[in-house]
């Protein structure tokens, strides 16, 4: 399996590109993200085709 994001690395959904995410870890094919500058917030799940750099 391969990982396009690592780990640290700043994304965006494609389902709101207004909001910067950053990728805690990668499991089996999904992408566990928190909000950049709100890690408080609930962790967000995406697969890798939602995501865009």
């Amino acid at each position: 399996m391969e990982n396009i994001y690592p780990e640290g690395s700043t994304v965006f959904a494609n389902v709101n590109p207004g909001q910067k995410l950053v990728v805690r870890r990668f499991v089996k094919r999904i992408y566990y993200c928190t909000v950049q500058g709100n890690p408080g917030l609930k962790e967000q799940i995406y697969y890798e085709r939602e995501l865009s750099k």
